[in-house]
């Protein structure tokens, strides 16, 4: 009997990655991905959208793209309405009709970062692991590219340690007070495009990537919870992201990184807030998944009134398929869950208090898993005004 053939794994991951006037970092970037370990060949392609790009980056991807491992998919564009949403919704989109020329389409995955971000080896099988483990789509955390943040004004790495610092403190918060069967701590909160991954199916059903000129990631996110799916923040996915003051997109990380070099003193992302009224904010949130669950949101309206929701969009709100939707539509509404972010020099103290506290409401929620009469020592009653 002649010896059977092992059957060659079919494509069925894509990477897409917007790319402009990325000359200096396109190389680094290509040599990442081409590193990816622990996936069988054949499985993993790349697509480059190359838009409105007036250096050499579309000269040295031609050099490069013929030794990589992987089959890759070069798009050029010039668009003058071209902006960040666009650009990555484009390349995801190339990468979609790929998998569906192929035929792997139903069981496939989309990637996305960006040109001038560094994945490390494990950054695909990682995200895999993820989805395979139950979860929909999955967002990496970042860190910046060491040799660049060393670059920075000392005080703002100083105020990223803050700010990661207590990120995860109020996360856990949040993850023990309004779990998420589907993304447990420890998980983080950080939602970017240059560390997300998504089920095709999941990124067809929200209508793909939005079209915005800003916080296209942050919105796609954003959809698939509202519609119900399993999104992880995992904390085992990582990206290391560029420090660059001038940036390819107003807005993005690097005009961020540049404006706090300039204005030390900038508020902090608006989930910053104070620990009172991050902890109220999630008290809350768990409390209308629970009406949800009981089918009371629409028979009792005592939780509009007490968070200042008028009474006719208390009932279009409760009447909303998904309670995804119900809780982003009540924080928009709702004046007394109006961000109030912190000012950088709040944020030790609040480190302090956040340090208290956890301990105390770990305590409190595991007598109450033993016994379920305790009551949380955090309520949604709570004023919350510090």
């Amino acid at each position: 009997m002649p010896p059977v053939s092992p059957i060659q794994p079919t494509l069925d991951t894509v990477i897409a990655i917007p790319v402009r006037n990325e000359a200096e970092r396109i190389a680094r970037c290509l040599g990442a991905i081409d590193g990816q370990a622990g996936l069988a060949p054949g499985r993993l392609g790349l697509v480059l959208f190359l838009n409105n790009c007036t250096d050499d980056t579309a000269g040295i991807v031609a050099d490069l793209v013929p030794r990589m491992s992987i089959p890759v998919r070069v798009i050029e564009r010039v668009h003058p309405g071209a902006h960040a949403g666009w650009a990555r919704r484009a390349a995801m989109d190339a990468a979609e009709a790929w998998l569906q020329e192929v035929g792997t389409a139903e069981a496939a995955t989309l990637l996305t970062s960006d040109a001038d971000s560094i994945v490390p080896p494990d950054w695909v099988v990682a995200n895999l692991a993820a989805l395979e483990a139950g979860a929909d789509a999955v967002a990496g955390r970042v860190e910046l590219i060491p040799e660049e943040a060393a670059l920075l004004p000392p005080s703002l790495p100083a105020r990223g340690r803050l700010e990661d610092t207590y990120d995860a403190l109020i996360t856990e918060m949040e993850a023990r007070i309004d779990p998420d069967p589907h993304d447990p701590w420890p998980c983080h909160r950080t939602t970017i495009g240059a560390s997300l991954a998504v089920r095709l199916s999941a990124y067809r059903a929200v209508g793909g990537m939005p079209e915005i000129p800003l916080g296209e990631d942050g919105a796609f996110v954003g959809a698939l919870l509202q519609r119900g799916f399993r999104v992880r923040h995992d904390r085992a996915v990582r990206v290391l992201i560029s420090a660059r003051l001038t940036g390819r997109a107003a807005g993005g990380v690097a005009d961020t990184i540049r404006s706090r070099c300039e204005e030390p003193d900038a508020l902090c992302d608006a989930r910053m807030e104070a620990v009172p009224r991050a902890l109220h904010r999630y008290a809350w949130r768990a409390r209308l998944r629970r009406l949800h669950t009981e089918s009371r949101l629409g028979r009792d309206l005592a939780w509009a009134r007490r968070l200042g929701i008028p009474e006719a969009e208390a009932r279009r709100i409760a009447a909303l398929p998904r309670v995804g939707e119900i809780v982003a539509a009540v924080d928009r509404a709702s004046p007394r869950l109006a961000y109030r972010p912190l000012m950088p020099r709040q944020l030790p103290g609040q480190i302090r208090l956040a340090r208290l506290v956890l301990p105390l409401l770990r305590g409190v929620l595991r007598l109450r898993r033993t016994a379920p009469s305790v009551p949380l020592a955090v309520t949604p009653t709570a004023t919350a005004d510090a």
